[in-house]
């Protein structure tokens, strides 16, 4: 069932793609007729600093224009944030948080100190390096998302993802194909 709008904050590093997945995110859901929003909060980012991006994804027209306060998804791209971040800000009892890491739900909901049945982790790094060869998590996140939001098809997330990304790595075939996969990956491998 899909609530009249869902919300996601996504919390990263700078140079891990959270901008990024926040915007392909947005496009695939615009792919299957939703209304969309998606935005970074910019501050003095740099490479390695904690950053935000946000969607907002309705079935109707989305007349807010703020940022987002109390997520129904929290996507973390980088565990090592939330000792630095407050990543719980704003959730409620029904919120959902994705991990990065290659902890087990109950060590990571003992270190934020959330309850276990809201949150999920994948190994987005180990995924990243076996299928793209470097350590940027955002492709694997999108697919735990997509698993967690279920709200999108997983071949129609490959098919639209493959379309926008063939753009910028059409000489780099293997490129694509990492990405594709990992979000499959990721999908298969999150876990509550």
């Amino acid at each position: 069932m899909f609530k009249e709008m869902i919300e996601i904050r996504w919390h990263g590093r700078g140079g891990q793609g959270t901008k990024t997945a926040a915007l392909l995110f947005a496009e695939v859901s615009l792919g299957i007729g939703k209304y969309i929003q998606a935005f970074p909060e910019y501050g003095p980012e740099r490479m390695g600093a904690p950053v935000q991006a946000f969607n907002r994804i309705s079935n109707y027209p989305i007349t807010i224009h703020s940022g987002i306060t109390n997520p129904d998804y929290v996507v973390v791209l980088d565990s090592s944030i939330i000792d630095s971040v407050s990543i719980d800000a704003g959730i409620y009892y029904s919120s959902k948080i994705i991990v990065n890491t290659s902890l087990s739900v109950m060590e990571i909901s003992k270190q934020i100190n959330i309850n276990p049945e809201q949150l999920y982790v994948v190994n987005a790094t180990k995924i990243a390096l076996e299928f793209i060869g470097r350590n940027i998590p955002n492709m694997p996140m999108f697919g735990a998302l997509t698993k967690i939001i279920n709200i999108l098809d997983i071949n129609d997330v490959l098919s639209i993802v493959e379309r926008k990304i063939i753009k910028k790595f059409r000489h780099k075939p293997e490129v694509i194909k990492g990405n594709l996969i990992s979000i499959k990956r990721a999908f298969d491998e999150v876990k509550n």
